[in-house]
């Protein structure tokens, strides 16, 4: 059997969007393929809860992030050959594919590097797109998630690396995110009973555009006052959102969930009519979605989406068909037509939500795409 030594930074219970990424492919992959050597976590305990329940062993570094050093090489290499691994798959490219080529010599025979939108954000500056050509030239196929990052990172990688990049997006698990997947019961809980509701699942950054959903709101309301937004998620930004409200006076009809455990999730995107994450580009383009796996929960669910036009999550989303994409800047006015259509018009959002869980049906389940992942490490 092919076995897979898994080099990542990103690993639950570390939240987040690569580490979720990174689990449900691992644990897709046959039974004794995979050994993951991961950085550790703030909280212990939670952590050797967590590993002890995988269905492979864990091996945790001793630091939280690991880097490219000798040390970090070396244990990487003394894994792979205790283990009896052939292959190697860098949860993240960048940086931990710069261990590559060491690895090769202690006996890889294949070595795959996951990309995601921080990998297009180093093609832009020259010093680390110089190390992207590296790992590029020490590994044997990049994965990327969309067109967007994958042009930006093929023009870093060069033109060899690039011929043997291939798509592996996120998948959608639809037997989880579905349209009965519980949201009447939220929505009687926070009282939402029979109002029209936007919801907005993410973690509270600037980037995702929670804010401009809240300076969007009063327009909403002019078409629908008794409409809600539903805000669901923690972060950083939260205090920001809050004074926002205020200050635009949309108070009564903004609600603020807070952080949401992973099992609950689904509940919350179903709590919605129609789901929106305006999205957009930061930081001369450093700060980027790269995909926005979000929408796609939401279209499993059965929900029409609004999405900003930030990297690759027009990806996410057919226009038109599944939902629609908003400029992320300056963009008020087309978000707010597009909010107050769906939001009064059910059939509407009957049919864009279908044909969002048709396409991920179609095109982004977890078990086709982890079926992929594991030709490619098999390959030779």
């Amino acid at each position: 059997m092919y076995k897979t030594l898994i080099v990542t930074n990103d690993f639950p219970p570390r939240p987040g969007g690569i580490q979720a990424f990174v689990h449900n492919m691992a644990v897709r992959q046959p039974g004794g393929s995979i050994v993951v050597y991961a950085s550790t976590w703030r909280d212990g305990t939670e952590v050797a809860k967590f590993d002890a329940e995988q269905p492979f062993p864990v091996i945790r570094d001793r630091t939280n992030m690991m880097i490219p050093t000798p040390r970090v090489t070396r244990r990487a290499a003394d894994i792979l050959r205790a283990e009896g691994c052939t292959s190697v798959w860098f949860g993240a490219a960048a940086p931990l594919g710069l261990t590559a080529p060491a690895l090769r010599r202690a006996g890889a025979e294949r070595l795959l590097g996951m990309t995601h939108g921080h990998e297009a954000a180093w093609a832009q500056l020259p010093g680390s797109a110089q190390l992207l050509r590296r790992i590029g030239a020490g590994t044997d196929v990049l994965t990327y998630l969309g067109e967007y990052t994958r042009s930006r990172i093929a023009r870093a990688v060069g033109p060899a690396a690039a011929a043997r990049m291939v798509q592996l997006p996120p998948g959608v698990d639809e037997s989880t995110f579905r349209p009965d997947s519980g949201g009447a019961a939220v929505r009687a809980r926070l009282g939402l009973t029979d109002r029209p509701v936007a919801v907005c699942v993410s973690r509270l950054v600037p980037r995702k555009g929670q804010d401009t959903l809240i300076r969007t709101w009063p327009r909403v309301l002019a078409a629908h006052p008794d409409a809600v937004l539903l805000i669901v998620g923690g972060g950083p930004y939260r205090a920001e959102l809050e004074k926002l409200v205020d200050t635009v006076g949309v108070r009564p009809s903004v609600v603020f969930t807070g952080a949401v455990p992973w099992a609950e999730l689904p509940a919350h995107y179903g709590a919605g009519d129609v789901f929106a994450m305006p999205c957009r580009t930061r930081r001369g383009g450093l700060d980027v979605e790269g995909l926005g796996i979000v929408y796609l929960e939401a279209s499993a669910t059965g929900l029409p989406v609004v999405a900003g036009d930030s990297g690759g999550a027009p990806d996410a989303v057919r226009e038109g068909v599944t939902g629609y994409v908003v400029p992320g800047k300056d963009g008020e006015v087309l978000l707010a037509e597009r909010l107050v259509r769906l939001l009064g018009d059910e059939a509407l959002r009957r049919e864009l939500g279908g044909a969002g869980r048709d396409w991920v049906h179609a095109a982004w389940r977890w078990d086709m795409l982890a079926e992929r992942l594991t030709g490619l490490l098999q390959a030779r």
